[in-house]
């Protein structure tokens, strides 16, 4: 079914409901309806035993506090949500191990219900992936019968959680680096197994990084590819005499050099007698020449050396500038050099300082800027003290720390019902920070006059949204003295409808990933710079209208017992 609407003066026509046919399965095969606790299958035999399987219930995704000390989240995840309810059907083998794993006095005809079972019924209404995103606010709206939604919770919360979590530790990282740097994701052979590789790679890339080293997320995602060498390539060489093939022919003409490897010698040794550089060195690491001279040879243009094998400016450093300078003489630019061990921030304001030198020395232009990649179990807490010492890094390649999450490992989602039959329901707690906020809601982000977000605001679904130039009350869900009028410049409703089920609602498209890390990066500069700040950040204000407000509390008060003193 097809709608008429007008944008940009110009007709066209918008596709309603679910767009199946165009959107693939899971990236990640074990992403099937069998991907959930038992718990879930329980609870579905009982609604449908109760008669109660197909009441309609909506419910919040969200989580409840920002991760790493921050005051700001990533939403990533979804497309991976919509993927597995597109072709949410479980199969003959899966019910007969749904069987098998119940209890034998479940009927025959729950399991003739499961067949029937697919996700043309549900809604979702989701922020867009790539958003900057705040506690308590709905990341998603889920509504459908009962049974079906929650048979979903547990797969809709896995992909959510790690997802949002990872992207978010690499928009910090990428924050703390700057813009200018080039960002390289190393992670997966720390990461926690395959699947938790694939997904870093993806996810880390939608946070702002440029480049992985995974060759299988890069094949899956069209995320560019990075990488050098290792330390057992450097010292898998004994002696020059290893390289037998040393002719190398030039970038720009047919003429071939014989003899790369004497090439190489002869810089090293213009090196060793020049005024400036010869005090730093004296005889470099011959099989490290070996390696890097056969690793110039296979890859002359796009040279990349990792120079902290033996030492970094005795050896490496000069070793691998007497490899580019015979690529240099031969039309070849080298990319630089890899530091992966030892005081990164002295190290690479010593080697820009030795290639300023060799710029200035030999006329070699350009050759100053050669790139410098630090690795090394790299954080945020050492990216920052680089910063504050100073260096000279174009690039970083974080693996463990970034991956991992190791600072924090997991973001906390939750699955609250909030509305059964057009009844709101609640979840109430001692810890007021667990109770939940009933009803199906609509989420605005308000803009003040210098462009930057000010708040989110929640309103039951019903009430008229916020408006441009009108002032409205934002008040906290649970503490009645914090609340403040806003006149927004801009309103902008976050929830959009990705997933119809059977209603006329028009669907919001998937982006492309590079899309998605785009907005990301829009959504990150929007942000005032206090909300970001890596210490001590501003809390960003999640407010509710007055009406709203006042139905929390009044539905608290009549859902909580009523004790009795004696």
């Amino acid at each position: 079914m097809a709608a008429a609407v007008v944008a940009n003066g110009k007709q066209k026509l918008e596709q309603r409901g679910p767009k199946i046919g165009v959107i693939s399965g899971p990236t990640n095969p074990m992403v099937t309806p069998l991907l959930t606790d038992l718990y879930q299958f329980t609870m579905a035999y009982a609604y449908w035993k109760a008669g109660k399987h197909n009441e309609r219930a909506v419910f919040d995704l969200y989580f409840r506090k920002n991760p790493f000390g921050g005051e700001y989240t990533i939403f990533s995840g979804l497309e991976e949500c919509i993927k597995l309810i597109a072709h949410y059907k479980l199969t003959e083998d899966e019910i007969a191990f749904i069987r098998k794993s119940l209890p034998p006095s479940c009927e025959d005809a729950f399991y003739n219900y499961l067949r029937g079972i697919d996700c043309s019924d549900v809604e979702i209404f989701s922020i867009p992936e790539g958003s900057v995103v705040f506690p308590k606010v709905p990341l998603m709206r889920i509504e459908g019968s009962i049974a079906v939604v929650q048979l979903l919770e547990t797969a809709l919360v896995n992909l959510i959680n790690y997802a949002s979590l990872v992207t978010t530790n690499a928009a910090r990282h990428r924050f703390v680096a700057g813009k200018s740097k080039l960002l390289l994701e190393f992670g997966l052979r720390r990461a926690q197994g395959p699947d938790g590789g694939i997904s870093a790679s993806k996810y880390c890339y939608m946070g702002g990084f440029d480049a992985t080293s995974n060759v299988a997320a890069g094949k899956l995602f069209g995320i560019p590819l990075r990488g050098t060498h290792s330390h057992a390539f450097v010292s898998s060489f004994m002696s020059l005499d290893e390289i037998t093939e040393r002719s190398l022919t030039h970038l720009d003409s047919p003429k071939v050099c014989k003899d790369f490897v004497c090439l190489v010698k002869t810089w090293l040794t213009k090196l060793k007698r020049s005024r400036l550089l010869g005090g730093i060195f004296n005889e470099t690491n011959q099989s490290e020449l070996a390696a890097f001279a056969s690793y110039g040879l296979a890859f002359p243009g796009s040279f990349l050396a990792l120079v902290d094998t033996y030492d970094v400016m005795r050896s490496g450093v000069p070793n691998f500038c007497a490899v580019a300078l015979a690529l240099n003489d031969l039309g070849y630019r080298a990319v630089g050099v890899r530091l992966d061990s030892g005081d990164l921030a002295y190290q690479s304001c010593e080697a820009r300082k030795f290639f300023q030198t060799i710029e200035k020395e030999f006329g070699v232009p350009g050759f100053g800027k050669m790139n410098i990649t630090a690795s090394n179990d790299l954080n945020e807490e050492t990216l920052d003290a680089l910063k504050k010492q100073g260096h000279e890094v174009d690039s970083f390649g974080i693996g463990t720390h970034l991956v991992t999450c190791y600072a924090q490992p997991a973001l906390g989602v939750v699955f609250k019902l909030v509305e059964i039959n057009n009844q709101p329901r609640i979840k109430l707690s001692e810890d007021v920070t667990k109770v939940s906020i009933p009803c199906k809601k609509r989420c605005f982000r308000l803009y003040g006059k210098e462009g930057y977000p000010l708040v989110d605001i929640m309103t039951g679904e019903n009430e008229p949204p916020p408006k441009v130039g009108e002032r409205i009350l934002c008040r906290h869900p649970f503490t009645e003295s914090k609340r403040a009028y806003v006149v927004p410049q801009h309103v902008e409703e976050l929830l959009k409808c990705f997933w119809p089920g059977s209603s006329d609602k028009i669907q919001e498209d998937l982006p492309p990933l590079k899309d998605i890390r785009e907005r990301c990066i829009e959504q990150l500069e929007q942000m005032r710079p206090d909300h970001m700040r890596r210490l001590n950040p501003t809390p960003y204000k999640v407010s509710v209208s007055a009406k709203l407000y006042d139905f929390i509390h009044f539905l608290w008060l009549n859902e909580a017992p009523v004790g009795e003193l004696q």
